[in-house]
């Protein structure tokens, strides 16, 4: 029997309504009753792989060459995206935000997991990213992210030193893939039930009610019903 029912988030720290996403989803589980019977992992989607650093100059410049956008075009569409975040209590500046490669940021969400402090750090990277303008690919800042958070420091630099977690980070993207994961953030109740995008906290609310409700029905132990016959026991009786 399951303690809790698991809800799964592919998420890239680099997407900004990944940050939003999870502040709604936040709201949700707030307002809902058993919360404390759900559990959260997040999974590692990377919506551009092969970044590189110093690549793009800017977000806006980013999204301009990948859009075929005016540079003012572009700078207009992350105004809304930052008032779409200003609205769930996050404060965005692309003017500074770093564009980078998340695959370290993505390897130091799976340590934080391994110690029970993965959504610290992914709220710890978002905020890094999104607010601070910090270089999520930067090992010196993940470092300090990690001791902010009660990471071991020397924990993770040995992590970026190393591949370890690369192999974590790729069963998430070969299983995002198999589920049919096309875009991020995108959520995953209990295997059944699914919700793509940053989407409002009473949408999450509802499938959050409606698939603990069909987990908790699962847990329910269902008794055995037995037709009985001719048997030998054990102790050398048969009947």
């Amino acid at each position: 029997m399951q303690n809790t029912m698991h809800v799964e988030i592919w998420s890239d720290v680099l997407c900004p309504f990944c940050y939003i996403g999870k502040r709604r989803f936040e709201t949700a589980l707030a307002e809902f009753p058993q919360r404390e019977s759900i559990t959260v992992t997040w999974k590692s989607f990377q919506l551009d792989p092969h970044a590189k650093a110093g690549e793009h100059p800017s977000y806006a410049q980013m999204l301009a060459t990948k859009k075929g956008l005016h540079p003012q075009q572009a700078v207009q569409m992350l105004a809304g995206v930052t008032a779409m975040a200003r609205e769930s209590g996050l404060e965005y500046h692309f003017e500074r935000a770093v564009v980078a490669n998340s695959y370290d940021a993505h390897r130091f969400s799976h340590l934080a997991l391994k110690h029970g402090l993965q959504d610290a750090a992914e709220e710890a990277l978002f905020a890094a990213h999104f607010t601070s303008g910090k270089d999520i690919a930067d090992r010196e800042t993940l470092t300090k992210l990690g001791s902010a958070i009660g990471l071991d420091e020397n924990e993770v630099l040995g992590v970026l030193e190393s591949n370890e977690f690369a192999a974590e980070v790729q069963a998430d993207v070969r299983e995002a893939a198999e589920i049919g994961v096309q875009g991020v953030p995108f959520f995953l109740f209990n295997r059944r039930y699914a919700v793509s995008g940053a989407q409002e906290s009473t949408v999450f609310l509802d499938v959050l009610t409606q698939s603990f409700a069909e987990w908790e029905q699962e847990q329910v132990p269902t008794e055995l019903q037995t037709v009985n016959g001719q048997v030998c026991t054990p102790e050398g009786e048969c009947v």
